[in-house]
């Protein structure tokens, strides 16, 4: 689709949804079935308000059904599934629009999700899309019977082996999403949204605390040097804040932040989107509590001029002023995740780095830790 936007003042391309192709497919299948003629384009209004003018793949039918395919075009959004085929085989039934999921499709498992367990995922602004597109056709065609729909994707089962999928609780393939229709290139909203979903989930799963990293990084720490299970564990990338606050709307009971000390020493000046083009402030944060902790001001310009907070760290060290820096900071970082939480629910922090190790935690991260050990009794 030729439709663009503007992100960090670069020109970027919109594109659609597996929801979207999901419904012109099913649409352009319907159409055939019931006009018996093959259809080769196909048009889609989607939620957002944009018309796609859509070219049909692999048109083929029988007797009593139609099968077709849409390509997947995520616009200038780094998504997975761009590029795929997404199809819809329609049959006739008895009554009403029935909708279900084959082959890459994946199947949900666990409760918390869009989709009730049991059932295809194909989440409910995809499902509604499917259903006014078909039956769009049969009002044109005169047709008041029944219809059934099939959304199959070959590449499902493969794609979904490099997504979120399997920890979700989605098995077998990949869902079929999209709330507008549209894909915004380069979407924080859309990562920021599926963090949201995990986290329900767990929730819904029975957890009342939960492990918080940016990365793999603090993942793999967590686990292999504090022990800590991971089974409810998300990641918050940059999202620090949202995830807080969401957590906080889920009635949690505790967070436990699990993090490098380059991200999360931006909690310390209560920046809560860690990525560096919104702030990075690590050196100005490190040499600040530098300052407070007695460091002399030949130690405070070299501060300010290291690249990594590892470096930053061994300047501390060699002046023996780590462990009192670190507390320092760590105080700051606890009382603004304690005020951005409300003192709704109980919050700790514990700060490592690749080259030192643990750095320090936050007054209230030990007992925090209890929950998530190996082994141990979960809450």
């Amino acid at each position: 689709m030729e439709k663009y936007c503007y992100v960090d003042n670069k020109k970027l391309r919109y594109g659609y949804t597996t929801g979207s192709c999901a419904a012109a497919a099913a649409k352009a299948a319907a159409l055939m079935l019931l006009s018996g003629q093959e259809v080769t384009h196909i048009n889609l209004m989607t939620p957002k308000g944009f018309s796609l003018a859509l070219h049909v793949h692999n048109p083929s039918h029988g007797e009593d059904y139609a099968m077709c395919a849409i390509q997947k075009d995520s616009g200038d959004d780094p998504d997975i599934t761009n590029g795929i085929l997404v199809y819809a085989k329609v049959s006739y039934a008895e009554k009403g629009i029935t909708i279900d999921g084959g082959i890459g499709v994946g199947r949900v498992t666990r409760a918390g999700l869009e989709c009730p367990v049991g059932s295809a995922a194909i989440n409910r602004v995809p499902r509604r899309m499917i259903e006014d597109a078909v039956l769009e056709i049969c009002e044109e065609c005169g047709y008041g019977g029944g219809i059934a729909v099939e959304i199959i994707i070959p590449d499902g089962a493969e794609i979904a082996k490099k997504t979120y999928n399997p920890r979700l609780g989605i098995e077998g393939g990949i869902s079929v999403l999209g709330t507008t229709g549209i894909v915004e290139p380069m979407s924080e909203q859309a990562l920021i949204d599926s963090i949201k979903v995990e986290m329900k989930m767990l929730k819904a799963n029975g957890a009342q605390y939960i492990v918080v990293t940016p990365g793999n990084y603090g993942e793999v720490y967590a686990q292999n040097t504090l022990h800590i299970d991971l089974c409810n564990a998300v990641k918050c990338s940059n999202f620090v804040g949202d995830v807080l606050d969401f957590a906080v709307q889920l009635e949690l009971k505790g967070v436990l932040l699990v993090g490098h000390l380059g991200k999360f020493v931006k909690l310390a000046g209560g920046v809560f989107n860690t990525h560096s083009r919104y702030a990075d402030c690590r050196m100005e944060i490190l040499t600040a509590h530098s300052a407070l902790a007695g460091a002399q001001i030949p130690l405070l310009q070299h501060l300010m001029g290291c690249i990594t907070t590892d470096e930053a760290v061994e300047l501390l060290e060699t002046a023996h002023l780590k462990e009192k820096v670190m507390q320092s900071i760590l105080q700051k970082i606890d009382d603004h995740i304690k005020a951005r939480t409300y003192g709704e629910l109980q919050i700790g922090a514990v700060l490592f780095s690749n080259r030192y190790g643990t750095l320090g935690m936050t007054a209230d991260a030990p007992k925090l830790m209890q929950h998530f050990h190996i082994n141990s009794t979960k809450g």
